[in-house]
C-alpha cells in the first residue's frame, strides 16, 4: 500500500510539474492567441482545486492501471516506455483529436499539444515504471 500511495502521490507532482512546463510554458504563447477559448487567468486561479484533483487523479490511474498489467522478467524502462506509448494512444491522442472536432483550435496547437504530451506521458511512464519496480500485480499493495 506505501509504495502505491507515493507512486500515486508523486505521479501526480510530476503530472502538475509536466503541464505547467508544456502548457504554461511551451504553449503558452499558443493559447494567448485563443483567448475566446480559455478562461481569462484570474478566472482560472478559481479553478485551480479541479487541477489538483485532475492530476491526483491521473497519479493515482496510472499507478493502479501500470501495476495491472506490467509483465514479470521485462525490465523497467521498456516496461515504462511501452506503459507510456499505451497511455499516449489509449488517451493524450482521442483527447487532443476530439478536442480538435469540437473546438476551433489550430491544427498546428493540436499537433504540439499531443507530441509534447505524449513526451510527457512517457517521462511519467518511466517515472511510475521505476517506483513499481519492486511491486508485486496487487493493485494496493
Amino acid at each position: 500500500m506505501r509504495t502505491f500511495v507515493v507512486s500515486a502521490l508523486l505521479l501526480a507532482v510530476l503530472s502538475l510539474l509536466l503541464g505547467f512546463v508544456v502548457h504554461a510554458t511551451l504553449l503558452a504563447d499558443e493559447y494567448l492567441k485563443l483567448p475566446s477559448l480559455f478562461r481569462p487567468q484570474a478566472d482560472a486561479q478559481n479553478y485551480f482545486p479541479f487541477m489538483l484533483l485532475a492530476h491526483l487523479l491521473i497519479g493515482i490511474g496510472m499507478t493502479w492501471i501500470y501495476r495491472q498489467g506490467h509483465s514479470q522478467g521485462l525490465a523497467w524502462p521498456a516496461q515504462g516506455v511501452r506503459f507510456g506509448i499505451a497511455w499516449a494512444i489509449g488517451m493524450t491522442l482521442p483527447l487532443y483529436l476530439i478536442y480538435y472536432a469540437v473546438q476551433p483550435m489550430p491544427g498546428s496547437l493540436v499537433m504540439k499539444q499531443i507530441l509534447f504530451d505524449a513526451v510527457a506521458i512517457i517521462i511519467m511512464a518511466l517515472a511510475c515504471a521505476f517506483i513499481n519496480r519492486n511491486a508485486n500485480r496487487s493493485a494496493f499493495a
